[in-house]
């Protein structure tokens, strides 16, 4: 798994390199230091509203254009990741389905949003081969390799992801490959690298929504790497030029809980979780809660959670390797075990291997479990939990000094990486010690 994705990697830094070279020359980067633009009143619709209604109208009219069909289809997944409202799924299916029976032949635009659509229901195998398909009609249109990119990251196939980041950034170098160059760098421990990606994406960025968004993944860069500080300075910049940004609101919430401020970083979770109630929101809250002590609010959020959770699997949208790891932390761990095998029965990628590991040691089968969790860390990928989970397989083996050895990594790389497992990598270290 490790040999030809990590040989992958240094031509998309020299991608990067070379693009950082072309930007600092023409001083395009000095715009990252340009105070944003005021942003809209907050009565005003968004622009993402604005052009959804656009198309509405003009479809009233000309209900035979295929090509604004699957521009509104994408424009309705992506309110749907904005808003949490897994309804405009079927809405996004609905209208890039029309412009198919429009134009069946060479619809390459709604391919493009058939596949990110089955990317957004972690269909990730629909949306490759839809992407594939996509490929051969716009090999020249940069989305294309979005949805490739997306989903053979997900499937576990990292030299086939790093190609397509590679391509969209040769034919549509801007905010979204960058974005993607990024994670794909930080997947295989290239943290300054993924961050000199984020600059790039930033110093692409035009609108405020734009800024936000990257401003809101510098600083879980500098969060996941253990920079409270840092963190705090991204979110702050990102709200200063979308101040009703959820996401912004969540991290400026997680350095609330960071610096002691728990009152005010749980009153902000609660004001997120009810205007965008994001799985990963809901599950944060009721564990900061409950490291808080207030187990029974801890136990009403995660019962919101699995109601929320049942509303996405209405819509088509199954997370098994993120609910997977919710049981095995706060429910059932044969349900977990369940979850994890046939997650990773649909992809094997380092994500999925984690949730198995995790799986399979809550429910004692640590032996099997340290094998998924060497894999889930075969990239190189700094990611805290990743330590942690296998600190605690190591500890469960007991072999000790092994499992010292990940937990101190795990706090190392972020000493705030989970309010309750950090703990818990802290006890178990004094205690094997």
């Amino acid at each position: 798994m490790t040999g030809e994705p990590r040989s992958r990697v240094p031509a998309l830094l020299v991608v990067i390199g070379v693009l950082l070279t072309v930007v600092a020359v023409t001083g395009v980067l000095s715009a990252r230091d340009t105070p944003p633009a005021p942003s809209a009143p907050m009565a005003q619709p968004s622009a993402l509203d604005v052009m959804i209604e656009r198309a509405q109208v003009t479809l009233r009219r000309t209900p035979a254009n295929a090509p604004l069909w699957a521009q509104l289809g994408s424009a309705y997944i992506e309110k749907a990741r904005i808003s949490a409202d897994p309804s405009y799924y079927g809405r996004a299916q609905g209208a890039l389905d029309r412009s198919m029976e429009i134009q069946p032949d060479r619809n390459g635009e709604a391919l493009i949003g058939l596949g990110q659509l089955a990317n957004a229901r972690h269909d990730f195998t629909t949306a490759r081969d839809l992407g594939e398909q996509a490929r051969e009609l716009r090999s020249y249109t940069g989305a294309v390799y979005g949805v490739l990119a997306d989903a053979y990251t997900q499937l576990g196939d990292t030299a086939a992801a790093t190609a397509a980041v590679e391509s969209m950034l040769a034919v549509d170098p801007g905010l979204a490959a960058f974005t993607r160059a990024s994670y794909d760098l930080e997947l295989h421990g290239r943290v300054d690298d993924a961050r000199s990606a984020m600059q790039l994406a930033l110093s692409s960025a035009v609108t405020p929504a734009d800024v936000a968004f990257c401003r809101y993944y510098l600083g879980e860069l500098a969060w996941n790497a253990g920079d409270v500080e840092g963190a705090a300075q991204h979110y702050a910049a990102g709200l200063t030029a979308a101040p009703q940004d959820v996401a912004l609101m969540q991290g400026q919430a997680k350095v609330a809980y960071a610096q002691g401020r728990v009152d005010e970083a749980l009153a902000a979770y609660a004001a997120i979780t009810t205007r965008t109630p994001l799985p990963q929101y809901l599950l944060e809250y009721g564990e900061l809660l409950e490291a808080a002590g207030r187990v029974d609010e801890a136990q009403a959020q995660y019962e919101v959670l699995e109601v929320q959770q049942s509303l996405y699997a209405a819509a088509g949208s199954t997370d098994d390797q993120v609910a997977a790891l919710i049981a095995a932390d706060h429910g059932d761990p044969a349900q977990a075990l369940a979850l994890a095998e046939a997650e990773w029965e649909r992809r094997q990628s380092v994500f999925s291997a984690d949730a198995l590991a995790w799986a399979l040691h809550v429910n004692g089968r640590d032996a099997e479990a340290l094998t998924y969790a060497e894999r889930a860390s075969s990239l190189g990928w700094r990611n805290a939990n990743l330590a942690h989970h296998r600190g605690m397989i190591l500890a469960a083996l007991g072999r000790s000094d092994q499992a010292v050895d990940a937990l101190t990594e795990a706090l190392a790389i972020n000493p705030n990486f989970h309010p309750l497992h950090a703990p818990e990598a802290r006890a178990t270290i004094e205690r094997l010690s």
